[in-house]
């Protein structure tokens, strides 16, 4: 399907979002580096309202990667588990100190990484992967700080991106779906804890599986374990489950307010421990179910 073409509102909006996203990292250059496919003269164009050169592609291009959360109509509700993940996020950062918070799948764990960073300076999510091997996460990450590392070795690249941090202004990692991490990309965090250490806020989000893989590495005395744990505090910070009153809240803030329709939605999600994703496409179905009855 032929995508519609922006207005000139659209790139209005997408450059206001993109100087926001740009005043995040300081300088126009970095902020360039850490997205894909665009240069520095495309960001300085949008910047300075000179739309004419630039495809609707390329700033299609830009707001995927600056929207980290799109929204789509859904109202966000901050729910306990959003405020507690962003105290932790808060915490490492003004302390630069390092956790683990473990969450159910669903609880909104990367959207809370995601609007805090939105709204923080010198803050950088990098969602983790399975198939991630140690030069994909370092170069990963030092994309996201705003660094160019075409042409580096794997130990430079590592080196490029700790003296980056150091020279920022209490800087935050927030590593997403942590517990996805092979162990030899686990062990290279060792190396960058031991050079960042009270000089860089780190914060480690996952499910609970990482105790379980933890343990079992402990007890086997697998490498590196002992060393990954103690860099933890030894410690995984637990989140609270979403409740059945944050559904209701949701639920009433994206615009179902008859008893029957939340009831309804409760008990299609309850089995799923309020999973947000289902939450979120349960009160979607509510919504259309709901209309169709009042034709």
């Amino acid at each position: 399907m032929t995508q519609q073409m922006l207005t000139n509102d659209d790139k209005i909006v997408i450059k206001t979002k993109l100087d926001a996203y740009v005043k995040r990292y300081g300088s126009q250059s970095k902020a360039a580096n850490s997205l894909k496919g665009v240069s520095l003269g495309t960001i300085n164009a949008i910047l300075n309202g000179n739309f004419e050169n630039i495809s609707d592609q390329m700033f299609r291009k830009i707001q995927a990667q600056i929207e980290s959360q799109k929204m789509d109509g859904w109202q966000f509700c901050s729910t306990a588990a959003y405020q507690d993940i962003c105290t932790f996020l808060e915490d490492a950062q003004r302390y630069q100190n390092v956790s683990w918070i473990v969450g159910s799948a669903g609880i909104g764990k990367t959207t809370a990484a995601s609007l805090y960073a939105q709204s923080h300076r010198n803050v950088y999510v990098l969602p983790c992967s399975e198939d991630m091997h140690k030069s994909d996460f370092i170069s990963e990450l030092a994309m996201k700080i705003g660094i160019r590392t075409d042409g580096l070795t794997v130990r430079e690249k590592l080196n490029a991106i700790t003296t980056e941090l150091v020279k920022i202004e209490r800087p935050l990692l927030i590593f997403d779906e942590a517990d996805k991490l092979r162990d030899s990309v686990m062990y290279y965090y060792i190396s960058l804890y031991n050079a960042l250490e009270d000089k860089c806020g780190m914060v480690f989000l996952s499910t609970p599986y990482i105790k379980r893989r933890m343990e079992r590495g402990l007890r086997l005395d697998k490498k590196g374990y002992d060393e990954l744990h103690s860099r933890f505090c030894r410690k995984f910070i637990d989140i609270s489950p979403v409740t059945d009153y944050e559904v209701v809240a949701l639920c009433r803030h994206n615009g179902l307010t008859e008893d029957k329709d939340i009831n309804a939605v409760l008990k299609d999600t309850k089995p799923a421990n309020f999973d947000l994703r289902r939450v979120k496409k349960s009160i979607h179905k509510q919504k259309r179910i709901s209309a169709s009855e009042k034709l």
